[in-house]
């Protein structure tokens, strides 16, 4: 499931009587929607050096391919050069290769930490919604136990029922 900075600029919530803040909800939004922003750029920018490097490297085999169309045809004397431009050619595709290897590396452990860094937040806000589920239901609690003791003061029972319940 592919999800676009577009989408996440246009995602909106359902705002209840106890919803989200909203200002926050849209800070949180801007955030992702600018991370996942440059990671995409970032992985783009990944694609686009790997495909050039596998273009160097074709161009580098093309080469190599004609070092040895040239040395087969060459005087036996040519047959050290034929080796070292071998050996050459096998170094500059290794190191295109590694180079490759590392880009894709480092794009596998950024987009990890990305995903470790989206499911500390889901973690985050699961907790805050717990707590602050918790905290409103004290608040409440309370609330409620304040009116009872209000209501059974206001009446002549309730007066001798409180006081009698204070001794």
């Amino acid at each position: 499931m592919k999800i676009t900075p577009l989408e996440i600029h246009q995602q909106q919530f359902r705002i209840g009587f106890r919803g989200f803040d909203v200002c926050e909800v849209d800070t949180f939004l801007e955030r992702i929607a600018d991370e996942f922003e440059t990671v995409i750029r970032e992985n783009s920018n990944l694609q686009g050096e790997v495909e050039r490097l596998r273009r160097e490297v074709e161009e580098y085999r093309g080469r190599e391919k004609a070092f040895k169309d040239a040395i087969i045809n060459a005087q036996k004397s040519l047959d050290d050069t034929r080796i070292n431009a071998e050996k050459e050619a096998e170094l500059i595709v290794a190191k295109a290769e590694m180079k490759a290897e590392k880009i894709l590396s480092i794009a596998h452990n950024r987009l990890t930490q990305v995903h470790d860094d989206i499911f500390e937040l889901k973690r985050q806000r699961m907790q805050l919604e717990v707590e602050l589920g918790a905290t409103l239901e004290a608040h409440r609690k309370l609330l409620d136990m304040s009116t009872e003791a209000t209501d059974a003061k206001e009446t002549p029972e309730g007066n001798l029922k409180y006081l009698k319940g204070i001794k």
